[in-house]
């Protein structure tokens, strides 16, 4: 069972006063960057140089070694400056005791079903239909659980990366919410090579990061994000079929089709790239408001 802190405890944290961010911090900031973005580099251009995937096709093979390689720095630098700081994980939002917990789950369901609510709206508008069944027996099953594998990666990398120490060493100085905005602006712009994005793609980008971000102020740490993220990128390439910020799968439930202006279908972009989106993420953000009340995550971390 999880303990949340009473409404005094969070009071004095969201009020606490930022102590000069000095030297140290500054160091501890690059080392975290240092082995979370620049040590996957030459690990991840090997593997591109030697397997050389296509254009905005990827598949499982391509992209499961790459995310984890990813994954895995950018867990070692968080628990390295977890050690410098003498800070357990749960600060940064990373409790490892809640791993694949109800919070991971419950995240999962609602990525699913936000991007189901999305293609519902765009085949009642009639501008989405389900072709065909692309795959049948042991297939299903193996294709399934390779991307939920890539996706899990992939939440793992980009959630502690830009929802993580960054965010939290950020929101130390300037505050939850312009912490918060700036990373998820950066993230999406970490998106800007993605063939076949739009500019829709990017902005949809920046404000799911804004979600999660708000997911982690009222859960107080990532596990819902995570299986959000996880899931919604699994339902677009694998179930759905879709392109996914410009990107399509190989090995996809379901062969899918959209007609219509690009900025409603979302185009080559995927379904993300749709305006309704951001009405998604609204209603969603709203449900989120009255699932989750109290605020967990506090607005400047001590």
């Amino acid at each position: 069972m999880t303990v949340e802190p009473g409404p005094d405890l969070v009071k004095e944290l969201q009020t606490a006063q930022p102590r000069p961010w000095g030297r140290a911090d500054r160091n501890r900031l690059l080392i975290w960057a240092g082995i979370g973005f620049i040590l996957p580099i030459p690990f991840v251009w090997a593997f591109h140089h030697w397997i050389k995937p296509a254009g905005s096709v990827f598949t499982i093979q391509s992209d499961l070694p790459t995310k984890t390689i990813i994954s895995f720095f950018v867990i070692l630098a968080s628990w390295i400056v977890s050690r410098m700081e003498k800070r357990p994980l749960d600060d940064y939002g990373i409790p490892p005791r809640q791993a694949f917990g109800e919070r991971f789950w419950e995240g999962s369901l609602w990525g699913f079903a936000a991007l189901s609510a999305l293609l519902l709206i765009l085949r009642l508008s009639g501008h989405f239909q389900i072709d065909s069944v692309a795959l049948a027996g042991g297939a299903v099953f193996r294709y399934a659980l390779g991307w939920a594998v890539v996706f899990l990666a992939v939440s793992v990398s980009e959630e502690l990366a830009f929802r993580g120490y960054w965010l939290f060493s950020f929101a130390r100085r300037i505050r939850f919410w312009p912490a918060a905005l700036f990373t998820s602006v950066v993230f999406g712009a970490a998106h800007l090579g993605n063939p076949g994005e739009n500019v829709l793609g990017i902005l949809q980008v920046v404000a799911v990061g804004l979600l999660l971000c708000f997911t982690l102020r009222r859960t107080g740490n990532l596990w819902f994000a995570l299986g959000f993220h996880a899931a919604w990128d699994w339902a677009e390439t694998f179930f759905y079929g879709t392109p996914d910020s410009g990107l399509l799968g190989v090995g996809r439930y379901l062969n899918t089709s959209v007609q219509g202006p690009n900025w409603l279908t979302g185009g080559s972009a995927g379904p993300e790239g749709s305006i309704l989106v951001f009405v998604v993420f609204a209603l969603c953000a709203l449900l989120i408001h009255f699932r989750f009340p109290k605020v967990i995550y506090p607005d400047r971390p001590v």
